[in-house]
């Protein structure tokens, strides 16, 4: 792996970690819903392939299938297309292939959504499948087994009523592959800058050629997703002159560098404490929006005083142990030891030890049993990490592969080791203004977004337990953000769950509500 799972500025950079889906191999049965080439009977672009190409099974036509939702009780047709474009190099060589899914609704003046996770390594299907999509198959909460039934079934929560939706798996996931070896692959696609301009170029190719440049345009994008949607939103602006009208960053990873210093900064504690009360409150069927202002107050007031503090005022850690201590519900030995500093594995074991079980740093009150109780670390990966890989990949590759019927034998990587093994962020390093480049997440971008275009709303959301990307970085962001007109520009909202809050039907339903409230302000 390219970052251990157990560092949460490292698991952070992964949508539920860098994992290797299971292959479902296609299987080409005679009911198949009957499907047209390219969404418009149109036959697919042919580019020249070079002798150099890997030897990969080659993409189909793109396959376009009718299919009906029930949203709200009422009836919405639409089209499901599954289909890909190439990347190009400057020689108008291919040198990858992107898959994507797409849901429109027949009728003029729709808006369009781009639709990425992240990883780097993890495909679109989480955000489709568990989140926006029309339909859904359910994972990633407490309870939910790899083994449940995967058929898809009508999502409640889907956006398919208000915008027509691209969810695309990025170079490395989903079928997405490069053409090109693993050193030119680091160089085109497995960095952040590389990997920016060719899914911005890959937005701007399905707009050109699906005649949807004039529709409104909009992107969402989940944990590493969430770091891509700045940069690209900036990027389509300021270099492709395509302009986004609204952003939803769902559970994003913003900044990196906030976590990074736990010797001397209290970021790394400010931003994991109150997600650890948020869980021990749900716990307990106390969690409410009162009680976590609450929470955040402490937290950037009294708490980050008194870690400033330190030796210089010996009741300091004494405050901080019985706070801490009240409101986290931890042994108060084991808050003493931690100085009041809880660090998110060494929380994720100590608060189910009793149980014999592991919290998941993706959603701290979905649990797993510990194989390995004595231990003196976590030996096994996360919870969600493995529960989540069946369902999802089971799910899609049916519906792509019969459904669709866009039939296709590659490996299918629903989150994948690989691309986090041959990612590579250095250059970030060396080459931001600051010294610091990647250090800086997109916030710089998020910024300049925003000031370029005052019409343009970004809704960031999170769920309350999530410790792999915390809301708590999310609002100390935007409270530093300059007013660009209005505060409310850019809004962050909280939800009951975790990374995957959308797992739950409440508070899915409180992301679409929200959602339909960004849409309808352009």
């Amino acid at each position: 792996m390219r970052l251990s799972l157990l560092s949460w500025p490292a698991a952070a950079l992964l949508v539920f970690g860098l994992m290797t889906a299971p292959q479902v191999p296609a299987k080409d049965k005679s009911d198949a819903p009957a499907a047209k080439e390219d969404g418009k009977g149109a036959p697919k672009e042919e580019h020249p392939a070079s002798d150099d190409d890997f030897k990969l099974p080659s993409f189909p036509q793109d396959k376009t299938v009718r299919q009906s939702v029930q949203i709200g009780g009422r009836t919405v047709n639409y089209d499901a297309t599954v289909g890909s474009l190439p990347v190009l190099d400057e020689k108008g060589k291919i040198v990858a292939d992107v898959m994507f899914i797409a849901y429109t609704v027949p009728g003029a003046n729709r808006p369009v959504t781009f639709a990425l996770n992240g990883g780097p390594g993890a495909a679109s299907v989480y955000l489709n499948l568990g989140a926006i999509g029309p339909k859904r198959v359910q994972f990633g909460a407490e309870g939910d087994s790899p083994s449940d039934s995967t058929a898809l079934k009508d999502n409640p929560g889907t956006w398919l009523d208000f915008t027509d939706m691209v969810f695309i798996d990025a170079v490395g996931t989903g079928f997405s592959h490069a053409r090109v070896k693993d050193d030119e692959a680091k160089k085109r696609f497995y960095n952040p800058k590389a990997d920016i301009e060719y899914l911005s170029r890959v937005i701007f190719d399905w707009l050109n050629k699906n005649e949807r440049l004039q529709s409104r345009k909009y992107f969402v994008g989940e944990s590493y997703g969430g770091f891509r949607g700045p940069r690209i939103t900036y990027y389509l602006q300021t270099r492709l002159g395509v302009a986004m009208n609204g952003v939803v960053l769902v559970s994003p990873f913003l900044d990196p560098g906030a976590s990074l210093d736990r010797e001397l900064s209290p970021l790394p504690w400010m931003l994991t404490l109150p997600t650890i009360v948020a869980a021990n409150l749900e716990r307990q069927g106390k969690l409410t929006d009162a009680k976590m202002a609450e929470v955040i107050e402490y937290t950037r007031g009294e708490y980050v005083s008194d870690l400033l503090k330190g030796h210089s005022d010996p009741q300091s850690l004494e405050r901080i142990v019985k706070r801490v201590t009240d409101l986290s519900g931890l042994d108060p030995t084991f808050v003493r030891r931690s100085g009041g500093r809880l660090e998110t594995q060494a929380y994720l074991r100590e608060v189910y030890r009793s149980e014999g079980k592991l919290g998941s740093r993706y959603d701290s009150n979905v649990t797993s049993y510990d194989p390995f109780p004595f231990a003196p670390t976590q030996l096994n990966n996360d919870p969600i990490l493995d529960s989540i890989i069946a369902p999802t990949t089971t799910a899609v590759v049916d519906f792509i592969t019969h459904t669709v019927g866009w039939k296709y034998l590659g490996r299918y990587n629903a989150l994948s080791y690989e691309v986090g093994n041959l990612w590579n962020d250095g250059d970030e390093h060396e080459k931001g203004e600051d010294g610091l480049g990647i250090l800086h997440g997109s916030v710089k971008e998020l910024r300049e977004a925003v000031a370029v275009d005052p019409k343009l709303n970004v809704l960031i959301v999170h769920g309350w337990s999530d410790l792999s990307c915390p809301f708590m970085a999310s609002v100390l962001i935007a409270d530093q953000m300059p007013v660009m007109g209005t505060q409310s520009r850019v809004r962050v909202r909280e939800y009951a769950g975790g990374h995957m809050f959308y797992s739950r039907g409440a508070s899915q339903a409180a992301l679409r509500n929200d959602a339909m409230k960004l849409y309808a302000e352009h």
